[in-house]
């Protein structure tokens, strides 16, 4: 199976179709009256849907097994035809797209099973997704494309030169992943005069995302957020909760780090972890969504 740990739960929501076409309108009649010799279709046919909605990571070796959180199974009989539509939700990192087909085509192929012995002209067609909302595609946005950034690496030693970034690459990447140009990138000690300075000189460059890696921990040289609170005009408490809640998921010390989200003047500020796997799963938690802030903050531009 592909790894999706590094993806963020949503509510996902499914819908797929199956048609059972019958040979004959008194197939559709034994249906309504409930006079088919095996039993009530529509009721013994959604208990065989709601079963195999269950059973696809069963059946399926590349599906994710996952927390199914409503199925609902609904008919409609137009002539000969009977259209079943499955619909599946859940809030999981990964889509029901195949559960709702399994559960649909289950549903047809026990229609199908409890209406031949009275019917042998009986198909089942089109069995196919009728529509999906939730994932990466439905939260998609029409991103500025103009957005800079500045990566401004906050750590003693690697600015003394005795070890080698990599929390800043990894945020350099994801910010390119985004389409976001790289203004600056700079390594400086843990001070409170370098880290603000370089707030107020990115700032009065035009650079619009200004973030720093390393200084968010709680030992004594861990200074960025006493460096950067007094120079916020707003926090956004909503970005810091989202990254310390997708870590926390990962690693239970993600509560012990200070990241700070918030603006100076006209440009974003962000302090996050400064090991690798904190920045890197930071950015994982609020990019590219974080992007659409720029839609409200200075305004819906596009290239």
């Amino acid at each position: 199976m592909i790894d999706i740990t590094h993806k963020n739960t949503t509510l996902r929501t499914a819908v797929a179709q199956a048609i059972v076409t019958v040979s004959k309108p008194e197939t559709i009649a034994a249906i309504q009256n409930d006079t088919v010799p095996k039993g009530n279709v529509f009721a013994m046919s959604k208990a065989a849907g709601l079963l195999g909605v269950k059973k696809t990571p069963d059946l399926l070796p590349d599906c994710h097994p996952l927390p199914i959180e409503f199925t609902g199974i609904e008919y409609e009989i137009n002539a000969l035809e009977i259209t079943i539509l499955c619909t599946i939700k859940t809030i999981y990192k990964t889509g029901v797209e195949v559960e709702a087909m399994h559960g649909a085509s289950v549903v047809a192929l026990n229609m199908y099973d409890m209406l031949k012995p009275i019917d042998k002209g009986i198909e089942i067609n089109n069995i196919k997704l009728v529509n999906k909302k939730g994932g990466k595609s439905d939260f998609t946005d029409k991103y500025r494309t103009d957005i800079t950034a500045s990566v401004i690496v906050c750590s003693d030693t690697i600015s003394a030169g005795q070890k080698t970034d990599k929390a800043g690459k990894a945020i350099i990447k994801k910010l390119e992943d985004c389409n976001v140009a790289i203004s600056e990138y700079l390594i400086i000690p843990d001070e409170i005069n370098d880290i603000q300075s370089k707030v107020v000189n990115a700032q009065k460059q035009g650079i619009d995302l200004i973030i720093f890696t390393g200084g968010t921990g709680l030992s004594k040289r861990d200074v960025t957020p006493e460096a950067l609170e007094p120079l916020l005009d707003r926090n956004i408490p909503g970005i810091e909760e989202a990254i310390r809640s997708y870590g926390q998921e990962r690693t239970p010390y993600s509560m012990l780090s200070r990241s700070v989200a918030g603006t100076y003047k006209d440009s974003l500020v962000l302090a996050l972890p400064g090991s690798t796997n904190g920045a890197k799963e930071s950015m994982d938690a609020v990019f590219p969504s974080l992007l659409h802030i720029f839609r409200i903050f200075k305004g819906a531009r596009h290239d």
